[in-house]
């Protein structure tokens, strides 16, 4: 479990594939691995992975080839920098909102504005997740905990402060970044639970006008 308050950037010092899998190494010197141990949680640009080598400044971990074709971590080269986070622990103060590290899909960056001193990003999603994503809800993008402003079809707007551009990778983005994104899990987890008994079929309900009047939601 993650809270999505990146702690540090790391750099990708090589993505390799062995056998059938990956190995992605990372250069995490900025991030503290005193407390890191072999099968360790570390979300990598918003991807939970588990520790498999670990050295004073860098760490590997193997990646499946569904997590390569439901992520951005494919177009990972050697120098690229990526957010970080360790798995919270129970102590730990509660500063962003409920993450996984299970990607959902993956958006692309559409604009960016100044706003201020702040950046003001355009995304468009993937058309499925877009009912997951509202205004003034959290948003994972790249592992990132953000607030989103305002939601317009496929698309949502959100404001970065100085301070996320800095200390994550978000100020390094370009019209066209590619990014991981997990939508709210307690969204998520209200769509099932609407469906009801109907969730067990095979497809399982469509929630539309008519399911919601059917079940007394008016």
């Amino acid at each position: 479990m993650f809270t999505g308050i990146i702690e540090a950037t790391g750099s990708v010092t090589k993505l390799q594939q062995i056998q059938s899998d990956w190995r992605l190494t990372i250069n995490a010197e900025k991030l503290d691995l005193s407390d890191v141990a072999l099968g360790d949680s570390i979300a990598v640009n918003g991807c939970c992975l588990t520790v498999v080598e670990l050295t004073a400044r860098e760490f590997s971990a193997d990646v499946s080839n569904e997590t390569m074709n439901c992520t951005t971590l494919a177009a990972l080269k050697a120098g690229v920098r990526v957010n970080l986070e360790k798995a919270m622990l129970a102590s730990s103060r509660f500063g962003g909102h409920i993450v996984s590290g299970h990607v959902d899909g993956v958006g692309s960056l559409l604009s960016s504005t100044a706003d201020g001193k702040s950046i003001k990003l355009v995304f468009e999603v993937p058309a499925g997740l877009a009912k997951y994503i509202a205004a003034k809800g959290s948003i994972c993008i790249d592992g990132t905990s953000l607030t989103v402003n305002e939601v317009q079809g496929v698309g949502f707007t959100l404001n970065v402060i100085p301070h996320t551009q800095i200390k994550t990778i978000i100020g390094d983005y370009a019209v066209g970044q590619r990014v991981n994104l997990e939508v709210d899990l307690v969204a998520r987890y209200l769509e099932r639970l609407i469906q009801g008994d109907s969730a067990s079929t095979a497809t399982g309900a469509a929630i539309d006008r008519g399911f919601l009047a059917e079940h007394g939601f008016n």
